[in-house]
């Protein structure tokens, strides 16, 4: 469960810095930044 989560958080942080350089779309970026940062382990976890 540990790794899985850290993979949807780096794809999650990943998409959103996409978002940003090449859709041009801040919002959403930042938006899929934070949520990386929440459900990643690592960092604040929703999930425990």
């Amino acid at each position: 469960m540990y790794t899985l989560l850290w993979l949807l958080a780096v794809v999650l942080v990943i998409a959103g810095v996409y978002v940003i350089v090449a859709r041009r779309d801040l919002l959403w970026g930042i938006v899929l930044i934070v949520v990386g940062l929440l459900v990643g382990p690592g960092g604040v976890s929703v999930f425990g």
